[in-house]
């Protein structure tokens, strides 16, 4: 299963807390008194409840993730208001290539084929890995090879975005309808934030597991 690694440093996050409270003030023109973390939370969490979010756009958070699949990056990019940067399969050789398969099958299960032949899920990728190793060795460049590969290979990219946009993110792909890889990475990825910048997701809540025992957030309920 896919993982992920928090690039910001854990001060920085904190520092930008300030200056979303200090943009936030600018709109009430209430800039007396000093800004300090423990203001900034407050700020933070009365602007949350007002729903006024624009604040927490003056702020970035980098996230490298690691080992998950094509389809994760591929439903990850749709969330435009962010900057990515993503393994490239034509300059990379993928004669190594892994594969994230769903945790909650078996992939040595033997499936008939219309043929009549069977194959499990691991055979299955096996073979084009190796076919794709054997295109290489013809002469064909990764950049042609790679039309092989299934959605399943495994792939890093770093994305930033600012707190607002990382928020919508996580009420997309943390709730219980969200594809089961995503959601796992992004639950623990939610709980990780939480941990760091509390007064920015903690109105984000546990609300159970799936028949897999992937779990499942929710904004703003208890």
């Amino acid at each position: 299963m896919g993982d992920f690694v928090v690039i910001t440093p854990k001060g920085e996050l904190k520092r930008q807390l300030l200056v979303i409270e200090m943009a936030g003030r600018v709109c009430y023109q209430s800039l007396k008194g000093a800004i300090s973390a423990e203001s900034s939370a407050a700020f933070i969490r009365m602007l949350l409840k007002r729903g006024h979010e624009s604040p927490l756009e003056h702020s970035a958070v980098t996230i490298k993730f690691v080992g998950c699949s094509r389809g994760f990056t591929h439903e990850l990019v749709r969330h435009r208001l962010a900057s990515y940067n993503q393994e490239s399969t034509r300059y990379v050789d993928e004669s190594d290539a892994r594969f994230v398969v769903p945790p909650h099958r078996d992939e040595n299960t033997p499936i008939t084929l219309d043929d009549g032949r069977e194959m499990s899920l691991s055979e299955m990728l096996a073979e084009e890995e190796r076919f794709y190793r054997a295109l290489k060795q013809s002469g064909w460049p990764p950049e042609d090879a790679r039309q092989v590969l299934p959605i399943a290979t495994r792939a890093e990219i770093v994305v930033t975005a600012n707190f607002r946009e990382w928020r919508h993110i996580f009420e997309m792909r943390t709730q219980k309808a969200a594809h089961w890889e995503i959601r796992s990475v992004m639950c623990r990825l939610l709980i990780e934030l939480k941990k760091l910048v509390p007064a920015v997701f903690d109105d984000f809540t546990l609300q159970g597991t799936d028949k897999n025992g992937v779990p499942f957030f929710a904004k703003g309920k208890s």
